[in-house]
């Protein structure tokens, strides 16, 4: 189910590396992946917490109607929470 994208949200996703990089979020240590489709107007983010102890994943689309965010089986604060506190160091590929 997807929801409103909050204010900020698509310029916290944007800061996020293309490709895969690795960094820090919320006291941990991951690996995320952000890839751009359709001409920039849909992402996808998946990151791993390199100890394998937390999972993100989510899609978000930039509609006509409004941005929208689609976590994909976990709540909308926890993918937002990771956005906007991801810190990335280095890509590790593009």
């Amino acid at each position: 189910m997807s929801v409103p994208a909050p204010k900020g949200f698509s310029r916290a996703l944007a800061g996020i590396p293309e490709g895969t990089s690795t960094g820090e979020a919320c006291g941990k240590r991951y690996a995320a992946t952000r890839t751009v489709f359709n001409a920039g107007r849909s992402t996808k983010l998946v990151a791993e917490a390199l100890d394998r102890s937390d999972y993100i994943s989510l899609n978000y689309y930039d509609l006509a109607a409004g941005a929208r965010l689609a976590p994909c089986e976990m709540p909308a604060p926890k993918v937002i929470a990771f956005v906007e506190a991801y810190r990335a160091d280095r890509a590790v590929q593009s």
